[in-house]
């Protein structure tokens, strides 16, 4: 009885369903490891930005099962389009916070440090210099560019906005008497 059940095991064991088993077994698993060192050269060019480094964590991939593993301890938290982005946003607040967004005070609309006048209201923002034609600040007492004294009226601050003018609707006229 013990013959006849070893001789079952054995008869499967050299069977070519057995054979068939074995080779889909293993193809599987070949699969699985190239697959796993493609996953682990993708990710790492996706979080690691020297090449060098991406193929060294390619080759720690290289090994079956173990690499995937150890290359998973061990790499970047973000990906580098992640960093790219948080490092823009950064640098979008710092512009708010810092002063970097200038407006005129009319309209609101946005402005250069180097404009004269508000493109969309027209409202004057700076004088210009009388030497050089460059914008000049409120307090400046003489223009950094070319040394020419700033000169302002007396009574008028150099930076008043100037309101925006208003088209008032013609009035309509009396005919005229015929003239003889």
């Amino acid at each position: 009885m013990i013959a006849s059940t070893f001789g079952g095991v054995h008869n499967f064991f050299h069977s070519s369903a057995w054979y068939v088993i074995r080779n889909l077994a293993i193809l599987l698993v070949v699969v699985f490891w190239v697959a796993t060192i493609y996953w682990v050269h993708k990710d790492a060019k996706r979080r690691i930005s020297d090449q060098l480094l991406v193929w060294l964590s390619t080759l720690v991939g290289v090994i079956p099962f173990l690499g995937p593993l150890i290359y998973m301890l061990f790499r970047p938290p973000e990906y580098l389009e992640d960093v790219h982005e948080r490092q823009l946003e950064i640098r979008a607040m710092e512009e708010r916070l810092g002063g970097g967004d200038n407006r005129c005070p009319v309209c609101r609309a946005h402005v250069d440090e180097d404009f004269l006048v508000c493109p969309v209201c027209t409202t004057r923002l700076r004088q210009a210099c009388t030497g050089c034609g460059k914008p000049l600040e409120q307090a400046w007492q003489v223009c950094p560019f070319c040394e020419t004294p700033i000169v302002t009226e007396p009574g008028t601050i150099a930076l008043e906005p100037k309101k925006p003018a208003t088209r008032r609707p013609p009035r309509p006229r009396a005919p005229r008497a015929p003239s003889s």
